[in-house]
């Protein structure tokens, strides 16, 4: 496959990427409200960050200049600070007073559904990546594939609430994406400079 159609693939991928979590964020945005749920809520804000590797990647691929996408990693990467503060002192608010997420069949279909989607097209930007030699189409399709792991975390939160009550468990998730926030930033903000 020529380079042209390799790079056409890695800007489709990028296109289902971010329309998938612009739609998320809505969805992820109702559940959460709707189940006072904030392993949900959490995952909805990553999948704000998401949108923004997206546009890194698309931008990357049409040929942006390298300090330019060295600062919108670096503002990714501050977005993820912010996002794991916020996500901790929730958690650890919710833990400590024992508030109660509410069942959440939205959020059970979603986060399921998007963890097979987030796995398909993880494995996918890293096979053109590797065939295109992109390192920031392969960066990203890791980003992806813990994306998917992520909705997985937050599935076996929602469905441990559901099942058997154990109202702990959403803020169990949530200290999942906490970690997960944390190890981004650090990677992102220890870029060095072009």
């Amino acid at each position: 496959m020529s380079d042209a159609a390799l790079r056409r693939r890695g800007f489709v991928l990028e296109g289902i990427t971010l329309a998938w979590n612009v739609v998320g964020v809505g969805v992820l945005g109702i559940a959460a409200f709707a189940a006072g749920s904030v392993a949900l809520l959490g995952f909805g804000l990553d999948s704000l960050i998401e949108i923004g590797a997206s546009i890194v990647v698309i931008w990357e691929l049409s040929g942006t200049d390298e300090r330019r996408r060295h600062r919108a990693l670096q503002l990714i990467g501050i977005a993820f600070v912010a996002l794991a503060a916020y996500l901790l002192v929730q958690a650890s608010i919710a833990l400590a007073t024992g508030a109660h997420a509410s069942t959440s069949p939205l959020g059970i279909a979603w986060t399921a559904v998007t963890a097979i989607a987030m796995f398909a097209l993880s494995a996918a930007k890293s096979r053109t990546g590797r065939a295109l030699d992109n390192p920031v189409l392969v960066s990203e399709g890791r980003v992806t594939f813990v994306d998917g792991v992520l909705a997985a975390s937050v599935l076996v939160g929602l469905v441990l609430n559901a099942a058997f009550g154990w109202w702990w468990s959403d803020a169990i998730a949530t200290l999942v994406i906490v970690g997960y926030a944390v190890r981004e930033a650090r990677e992102l903000l220890r870029r060095p400079q072009p």
